[in-house]
C-alpha cells in the first residue's frame, strides 16, 4: 500500500512532468520546432522572459526535488510515517505546485515565501525521521 508520503512523491513527479512540458512548449514557441530539436546553444537572446523564468523554475525544481526524495526515503526506511510527515509531504507538493506559476509569472515576494514553506516542510520530515 502506498503511504501518503509516497503518494506525495508521485504527485511531485507529475508536477515535474508538467513543468518540463510547459517550459518546452514555451521554448518551442520562441525558437520554433527546428530550434528546439537543435543544439539550443546561445539561446538567451531569442527567449522571452516567460520562457527564461520557466527554464529557471524547472532548474530550481530539479535542484530541490532531491531533498524531498531523501526526506520521503528517510521517513519510509525509519518507519516514522505519521500524520505530521504526511501533512508535511503534501504541504511540499502544494508549495511546489504553487511555486511553478509563482516563478513563471513573477509573483514577488510570494515566490520566495512559497519556496520557504516547501523547504521547511521537507526539513521537518527529515527531522521527524531522526526522532
Amino acid at each position: 500500500m502506498m503511504t501518503p508520503e509516497l503518494a506525495a512523491l508521485a504527485a511531485t513527479a507529475l508536477i515535474h512532468v508538467v513543468l518540463v512540458g510547459w517550459s518546452q512548449r514555451s521554448l518551442e514557441a520562441d525558437i520554433g520546432h527546428d530550434g528546439n530539436v537543435g543544439t539550443r546553444e546561445n539561446l538567451d537572446a531569442q527567449l522571452s522572459e516567460k520562457t527564461k523564468r520557466l527554464r529557471r523554475a524547472l532548474a530550481n525544481h530539479t535542484e530541490n526535488i532531491g531533498l524531498f526524495v531523501l526526506a520521503v526515503v528517510l521517513v519510509q526506511f525509519t518507519a516514522s510515517n505519521s500524520l505530521f510527515t504526511a501533512l508535511c509531504a503534501w504541504i511540499y507538493v502544494i508549495a511546489r505546485a504553487l511555486y511553478v506559476p509563482a516563478y513563471a509569472f513573477s509573483w514577488v515576494p510570494w515566490r520566495t515565501r512559497i519556496f520557504a514553506i516547501g523547504f521547511l516542510a521537507t526539513l521537518a520530515m527529515i527531522i521527524a525521521s531522526l526522532l
